[in-house]
């Protein structure tokens, strides 16, 4: 729990001095109120990654200090991560880095990871001890693809105050306790590290939004997940690969569904933001109706009441796979109960039919 603490600390004061700096009043400030996806109606600081990069940096020093052996990768790990952040925040100051750059970017640092690391995606577990083993042609594709699309889909789920940010904290910490599990220092003391400096930026994010994740945050902590989500699985063949599945299947099933309903359904571009991801429909149809008017303090009540409904549907998959992370079987069956619960709320909030008992009046 001391990387914890430390990146916590860290990223609190860090974050702070970010929003008090008056040179922030500028390009790396939020005023686009008009776009779909946008809840909020003033000026708001949008590089959050920063401090919670620059926060795991300073822990993972004073952690590498305190325990160098198990954590001889992390230098290595935080390398990988910067070349997928470094596009994001650029994102965030200037907003001219384009989506298939980020992601270029995201994909080199998973190639550096597959390479320097052996972060790879060697094998898929399936029911009754049957395992696939991914040859080298199939591996580096596959590794690439997956982590990439980690950290894009956090990126697509970071539409409202403490969404992103608590979602990921809550999968982090399934990390630490599985890595504790089958033993595995490096995984534990680095998602434990991440998971602070998250914390620390949560603080201030949640439920004011004094400052936003930006995309150089999403990015970070994506990938973060991302990597060390494969990682865990393939240090430890006793982690069912399953586990990491159902772990990340919120946000990676949002990003597979948004692309299907805009592609084959909407006819248009993937990467053409829209607003009725499952969050912003609930922010729409059901967080409406517990507030009303359509004025600052309304919809920032709003904006900070849509977030605990997405917390607790990523639980229902977070939960079964920290409890069940050996189990196979179990973790496909709670991922195909994940997806179908999730298209059976989509369909009904999309048709004007949300569930009377989503509805939380005052």
């Amino acid at each position: 729990m001391f990387s914890f603490f430390v990146s916590f600390v860290c990223s609190a004061l860090l974050t702070l001095l970010v929003i008090k700096q008056a040179k922030l009043h500028g390009p790396a400030l939020d005023s686009d109120f008009t776009s779909v996806q946008r809840a909020h109606t003033h000026l708001v600081a949008r590089i959050g990654g920063l401090p919670i990069y620059l926060s795991v940096v300073l822990a993972a020093a004073i952690s590498m200090w305190r325990e160098p052996i198990p954590l001889q990768l992390l230098p290595w790990l935080l390398l990988c991560a910067f070349v997928a952040f470094i596009g994001g925040v650029l994102e965030d100051y200037t907003g001219a880095v384009r989506p298939s750059r980020r992601l270029l970017l995201t994909m080199a640092g998973a190639t550096l990871a597959y390479f320097l690391l052996d972060a790879k995606i060697q094998r898929i577990d399936l029911p009754f001890g049957l395992v696939i083993l991914a040859s080298g042609a199939i591996a580096l594709p596959l590794t690439v693809l997956a982590v990439a699309g980690i950290a894009n889909a956090v990126n697509i789920i970071d539409g409202f105050n403490g969404l992103a940010s608590m979602v990921t904290i809550c999968m982090l910490v399934s990390l630490a306790y599985v890595a504790l599990q089958v033993d595995d220092m490096f995984i534990l003391i680095t998602a434990l590290m991440v998971a602070g400096a998250t914390a620390g930026f949560l603080v201030w994010n949640y439920p004011v939004g004094l400052i936003f994740l930006g995309d150089g945050g999403a990015y970070f902590i994506g990938f973060m997940l991302g990597e060390l989500a494969l990682m865990l699985v393939m240090r430890n063949p006793e982690v069912s690969t399953w586990y990491a599945a159902l772990l990340l299947i919120y946000p990676a099933f949002e990003t597979i569904f948004s692309a299907y309903r805009r592609m084959f359904v909407r006819g248009k571009s993937p990467a053409v933001p829209d607003g009725i991801h499952l969050h912003s429909l609930i922010f729409r149809r059901i967080v409406r109706w517990t507030v009303g008017k359509k004025e600052a303090r309304a919809l920032l009540q709003r904006n900070a009441r849509t977030s605990p409904y997405l917390w607790l549907f990523s639980l229902m998959a977070v939960i079964p796979a920290t409890l069940f992370w050996q189990n196979t079987i179990v973790l496909i069956v709670f991922s195909l109960l994940f997806v179908i619960s999730y298209l059976w709320l989509y369909a009904r909030i999309v048709r004007f039919r949300s569930p009377r008992w989503l509805i939380w009046r005052k």
